[in-house]
């Protein structure tokens, strides 16, 4: 890293690129490196103007309108590391759509600290594709079903079936407690912030959240006296009815049942008990969702395309050693 020359006073014109998008979300794209938390702060402080006033950090921003940004030092990144070639197991491929099991852990695309996700990988393994776009994207520590576009046709084909919810697409998660409730739809609206940090999360908020629903159904029960109050572990299908961010891990976490390994809306004790095996059964240290399935009509055919992802070794493995521990007790 070197540091930048002394920063100047800027004045950006939002233009077509930014029409609609927040003032903070602007910002970040224009100060690299720069943390939220200080964006946020000289966005508080009156720092930074738009069309020559005071503006929130949420505000939506016209093509017309002009920010002033401070002096803000940043630190200059040497070149970017070049992304490495990366294969990941194929579900399915053709000339219009390829569909990917995404292991746990890596991100879909870089960004925000991380220097490249599948989407780069792919074209770095694939340096004669003229197109591979995301059609969809899930969250860095879920696994499972993940479309790609081939061609700018099949993108847009594809975003409009999922915007017009004319897509199946169903999770596994393995959830603290015992469900009780059999089948279930949770509608419970879903509003996005942010932390002081900067670090983004969602939470269930009648007033200011959007329209959010899954339908969920429990598919076995492991009842488990070494977890205490919680009782048992219970492997839970949802499906998706909307796609908000972080929807199916908040909803369940509404529920009174988060996600085994969730870091984010989980229980910590819950997850560190079992990270350490103290639950009888060896350690499991992921967040246990999976995107296991999705129907969707093909972007040039047409026809009804019924994708499915294996569970993860790791996962599946967990699974059966929690079956042998039930089975003994």
């Amino acid at each position: 890293m070197h540091t930048a020359p002394s920063p100047q006073v800027r004045l950006l014109q939002v233009g077509d690129a930014g029409e609609g998008q927040r003032l903070d979300n602007f910002l970040a794209r224009h100060l690299k490196g720069v943390p939220r938390s200080h964006i946020h702060r000289i966005v508080r402080s009156g720092e930074v103007r738009v069309n020559g006033g005071r503006a929130s950090a949420d505000q939506k921003l016209q093509s017309s309108d002009q920010v002033r940004i401070p002096p803000v030092r940043v630190a200059q990144p040497d070149a970017p590391r070049a992304a490495p070639a990366l294969q990941f197991p194929v579900v399915f491929e053709d000339d219009f759509l390829l569909a990917i099991n995404k292991p746990e852990g890596v991100a879909v695309h870089g960004g925000s600290g991380v220097s490249f996700g599948v989407i780069e990988a792919l074209r770095a393994a694939r340096p004669t594709a003229k197109f591979l776009e995301l059609v969809h994207r899930l969250d860095r520590d879920t696994s499972g079903l993940l479309l790609i576009a081939k061609k700018r046709s099949a993108l847009t084909t594809l975003h409009a079936a999922l915007r017009e919810r004319h897509a199946d697409k169903r999770y596994l998660a393995l959830v603290a407690g015992l469900w009780t409730r059999g089948a279930v739809m949770i509608e419970a609206p879903l509003h996005k912030y942010l932390l002081a940090n900067g670090e983004r999360r969602v939470r269930v908020d009648v007033q200011q959240g959007q329209e959010s629903r899954t339908q969920f159904r429990s598919q076995e029960q492991f009842a488990l006296p070494g977890l205490g109050p919680w009782g048992g572990l219970s492997l839970m299908q949802a499906r998706l009815l909307t796609g908000r961010t972080h929807q199916i891990r908040v909803h369940l976490a509404h529920c009174g049942h988060p996600i085994v390994g969730d870091d984010k809306y989980g229980d910590d004790s819950l997850n560190a008990l079992l990270a350490r095996g103290q639950a009888g059964v060896p350690p499991f240290r992921r967040m246990f969702l999976h995107a296991e399935s999705l129907a969707i009509a093909h972007p040039a055919s047409g026809e009804r395309l019924e994708l499915r992802a294996p569970l993860p070794e790791n996962c599946a493995q967990w699974l059966h050693h929690l079956r042998a521990q039930c089975a003994q007790s």
